[in-house]
């Protein structure tokens, strides 16, 4: 039977963890949304512009999330080695995270760059695609960035440091929603950019981000400490292997349920006359669905500190009680949202566009987001839960039949074989996000079963 007092410490312990990372969170949500909303305002009846920010920035997450997904392998590797007070590991971790990763952003740039010519021949309207393509291209160029920053946010956050980041990505965000303004509406002499202006107001904070993380680190006898003896002579075959075992199997999952997403972003492209009204609309119920998923990737990322410190201690009877607090805590925050989503469904569009076919479409698939919101929640806390105890490999097959054999396959069928239109796509979340909190929830207990089975019995606690 539930007893808040059982659970009161747990709670507590994963929301100092958790809450910085929700601000980190809204920090970078709040890039999608200034984004989205400025570019919106600037369009105003015309939906293309903000469509043009959709499918750009829908095909650069695609390569993103897969390069953030590996330095998220990070994180465990850390927090093991944190419990265990193991910290010449721990250097030779972060500093070659920072070489592999690195190298990895720039390797993802050109890759995605190659890519331009196929924006064209995805089934998008050419109007939007050449508005796209200067938008996207700012994205690419931003990659190296992205990673350095993860690079040192994922090792702050194995040592239970969930702070900085929040202070780095708020700042730099606030200075993203000042390059809007100034390169979108072409402010103080600046020519005006429109879509493209809010692409290098992106490019310019995600490089903001790491310069501040690395100003820390530098700052700090605690921190620096690690970075000694740094040169890229220190890159070792054995620690990048480490990484990427741990990561890769991560990005993939990552990867794949992102494809999800972005098929049927690319899909709503698909629907003739109303393909515009479709994307704009498509864009503004996942940007919402991100803030509310801010939350929800907070708490996963608390769990999995807490988790990968249980497990480097093996006390399996706090590493059990701290994932349980997580669904609780997953649990509530989806159910307000989705309540939320229901009842402000007509409100929300109109933050964002004066279109009325857009606002129209934009309110019906709210109620679809609002519907998926608890398994996403269940989901994310689980994929928090096999990445603190290490048991990664399951994640990627998981989120293949998943997302991949059920959402797209299911979405496409609705949406277009039944004719339920946008709405019908978005339904095929329900479908894939259920069946991946599904299968992960059984692989835990399992996994938890093996853990309790290998160590001594000094070593657990009751739960």
């Amino acid at each position: 039977m539930y007893s808040f007092s059982k659970y009161k410490d747990q709670y507590k312990a994963n929301l100092r963890l958790a809450l910085p990372v929700v601000l980190t969170q809204l920090g970078q949500i709040l890039t999608q949304f200034a984004d989205n909303l400025m570019v919106g305002r600037y369009g105003g009846d015309d939906p293309t512009p903000l469509a043009a920010v959709s499918f750009g920035g829908a095909v650069a997450f695609i390569l993103f999330i897969a390069a953030v997904g590996i330095a998220l392998g990070m994180t465990p590797l850390i927090g093991e080695l944190y419990a265990q007070g193991d910290r010449r590991q721990s250097s030779l971790l972060l500093q070659n995270g920072i070489l592999f990763y690195g190298a990895l952003g720039a390797a993802m740039s050109l890759v995605q760059y190659a890519a331009i010519p196929l924006l064209y021949r995805l089934g998008q309207p050419a109007e939007v695609v050449d508005m796209a393509v200067p938008y996207y291209k700012m994205l690419v160029y931003s990659m190296p960035f992205v990673m350095l920053f993860f690079s040192f946010k994922q090792f702050l956050e194995g040592v239970g440091n969930t702070k900085v980041e929040m202070f780095a990505t708020i700042a730099a965000n606030l200075a993203n929603i000042g390059f809007n303004w100034i390169f979108i509406y072409g402010r103080w002499g600046f020519p005006e950019m429109g879509a493209e202006g809010a692409g290098l107001g992106t490019l310019l904070a995600r490089i903001i981000a790491p310069a501040l993380m690395i100003g820390y680190f530098f700052s700090r006898p605690r921190y620096r400490c690690y970075l000694e003896g740094f040169s890229p002579r220190n890159l070792s075959r054995q620690a990048v292997g480490r990484l990427l075992r741990m990561g890769l199997p991560i990005s993939l999952q990552m990867f794949l349920e992102a494809s999800a997403f972005v098929g049927t972003g690319i899909m709503m492209g698909w629907f003739g006359p109303m393909a515009k009204v479709a994307m704009s609309a498509n864009q503004i119920a996942t940007t919402m669905g991100n803030c509310a998923f801010m939350i929800v990737m907070s708490i996963g990322a608390a769990t999995t500190i807490r988790v990968s410190h249980c497990y480097g201690a093996r006390n399996i009877g706090e590493l059990t009680a701290a994932a349980k607090a997580s669904y609780h805590l997953v649990l509530a925050w989806n159910a307000f949202a989705a309540l939320a989503f229901i009842s402000l469904r007509q409100w929300i569009p109109t933050l964002f566009t004066t279109n009325a076919d857009t606002i129209l479409l934009t309110s019906q698939l709210l109620v679809f987001v609002a519907l998926f919101q608890l398994s996403d929640g269940i989901q994310n806390v689980s994929v928090g839960i096999l990445r603190g105890i290490q048991d990664v490999k399951i994640i990627m097959p998981i989120a293949l039949i998943s997302y991949w054999l059920l959402n797209l396959p299911v979405g496409y069928l609705l949406g277009f074989g039944l004719k339920m239109g946008p709405a019908g796509l978005f339904l095929g979340f329900t479908f894939g996000l259920s069946s991946a909190g599904v299968l992960m929830i059984r692989r835990i207990r399992r996994s938890v079963r093996r853990l309790r089975s290998e160590l001594p019995p000094a070593g657990i606690m009751n739960s």
